[in-house]
């Protein structure tokens, strides 16, 4: 039995070494007609090589994109670890250190300092896990791969630009395995158009305290976000709700209606009782085609616009309901 289970290994090892060997193949000719791409969009060939002279697929980065907490994790897992006591107290303990600086930007950007600390709590555990995994390679990886091809090519041709116009360093783009940078995590596209120098030393680094809450700040203001509106409420359902009502994706909601509408659906209609009916708003049933067995309309949620200005951050239900949670928890520590 022995020898046949080395045997089993030795067989295994040869076949995942050989795909393995296959997938560098394809990647070196996936870069190849990946720098024609870019110098045919403005990328200096000397940027190009210099750039993406140590970049390399990674595997593991294929293995996260497949098992994301938001593919498997439920409803109420998900929010309870993000918005835990802890995360609360040491959003706390951040607001008592950075308090000038928060409430100014807080001023500027008319943002909720309460919405800002729970986006850096959940991002990066207020900017003490930033990712240490090389974003080119990362991004690479994700443009190779198949599953969302043309986002991510799009993402790196961007950073490529931000390196070209000397915007960005590239030795220093280390963050997370999705290619996300700072202690916000920003997206190249949204580095491009919503990272700003705010403390006018004439760069923009969004390892720091100040142009990262500013900046984070900026692109809640440009989406859209509402000072003082509602996010989500929970609710229970009737079982007479035509399915069509209930959004399981955040790709886009589905059949928004005014609030008046959906009260007949609800049992507990107290809960948005003191909401305003003419408000357009969603409902969410989140662990349904995720979680096994879930129940269809349990845990069900009604949403307004600023749930849809977190979707917009990261398009995931739970990411939406985890950041409102921790927001609304920290406001009332405040």
């Amino acid at each position: 039995m022995k020898k046949i289970s080395i045997f089993l290994l030795i067989i295994i090892l040869f076949f995942t070494s050989k795909a393995f060997a296959n997938i560098e193949v394809e990647f070196n000719e996936w870069k190849k007609n990946f720098k024609i791409k870019a110098l045919k969009n403005d990328i200096s060939e000397k940027t190009f090589n210099i750039t993406m002279a140590n970049v390399r697929f990674l595997p593991k980065v294929i293995e996260y994109d497949r098992f994301q907490p938001e593919f498997y994790e439920d409803t109420k897992t998900y929010i309870s670890k993000r918005a835990s006591t802890k995360k609360v107290n040491e959003g706390l303990t951040l607001y008592k250190k950075e308090n000038d600086l928060i409430i100014s930007v807080e001023k500027k950007f008319n943002i909720e300092k309460e919405l800002l600390l729970a986006l850096m709590g959940i991002e990066t555990n207020y900017g003490r896990y930033v990712g240490k995994m090389d974003i080119l390679s990362s991004l690479s990886t994700l443009s190779f791969d198949k599953r969302r091809s043309e986002f991510f090519t799009q993402e790196l041709l961007t950073l490529l630009r931000l390196v070209e116009l000397k915007q960005i360093d590239h030795t220093t783009l280390f963050g997370s395995w999705a290619g996300a940078f700072g202690f916000f995590q920003f997206m190249p596209s949204t580095i491009k158009n919503y990272a700003i120098d705010f403390n006018n030393d004439n760069h923009i680094d969004l390892k720091d305290t100040e142009d990262s809450f500013a900046s984070a700040a900026n692109y809640l203001n440009n989406m859209g976000w509402k000072t003082n509106s509602p996010c989500f409420v929970k609710i229970n359902l009737k079982e007479d709700i035509p399915k069509k009502y209930l959004n399981v994706s955040a790709k886009k909601l589905q059949n928004k209606r005014k609030l008046k509408f959906f009260r007949k659906y609800i049992i507990n209609d107290e809960k948005i009782s003191k909401f305003n009916d003419s408000l357009n708003v969603a409902v969410i049933t989140p662990d349904k085609d995720i979680i096994p067995d879930a129940e269809t309309l349990s845990p069900s949620y009604i949403v307004f616009d600023n749930y849809e200005i977190i979707l917009k951050w990261n398009r995931s239900l739970r990411f939406a309901l985890a950041v409102c949670t921790l927001k609304d928890r920290i406001k009332n520590e405040l």
